[in-house]
């Protein structure tokens, strides 16, 4: 399953609505650098909780917010948790979910969200480079 976090009323863009884990990248960072400070900061899973599977191409787009134009591109990854424990969210964020890609449609999610699960959840059971956060089913 995917961890999917609801979006606080704080936060400056898509108030209350559901994503993944997201940050801006600084000038002196790599973005699997960034990666792995989001996830501490948003949901307290440091980098020994975690196994990076995957690294996507970058997405770029567009999008207005409140009469407010945004670029945007967005490295998506893909990370298992080597053991299964709930996350401990920050101001950004006021509820969390693990769900299926195809339970994604159900939510109200930030712009190209659900399409890019979907279609980065199909390349990665193809085998090939893609990405989210997701957990280790426990079997």
């Amino acid at each position: 399953k995917i961890l999917i976090l609801q979006r606080s009323d704080r936060v400056r863009t898509y108030k209350n609505q559901w994503g993944g884990v997201a940050g801006y990248i600084e000038p002196d960072e790599h973005p699997t650098q960034t990666a792995y400070k989001e996830l501490r900061e948003e949901t307290g899973y440091l980098p020994d909780d975690l196994t990076l599977l995957l690294e996507g191409d970058p997405i770029s787009f567009s999008d207005i917010y409140h009469n407010e134009k945004f670029d945007w591109t967005v490295h998506p990854f893909l990370f298992s948790l080597n053991q299964h424990h709930d996350p401990t969210i920050d101001w950004e964020h006021t509820d969390y979910r693990w769900v299926t890609p195809e339970e994604l449609t159900a939510y109200d999610t930030v712009p190209h969200f659900t399409s890019t699960v979907q279609e980065l959840w199909r390349k990665k059971r193809m085998g090939k480079r893609g990405g989210v956060v997701r957990k280790r089913e426990e079997k």
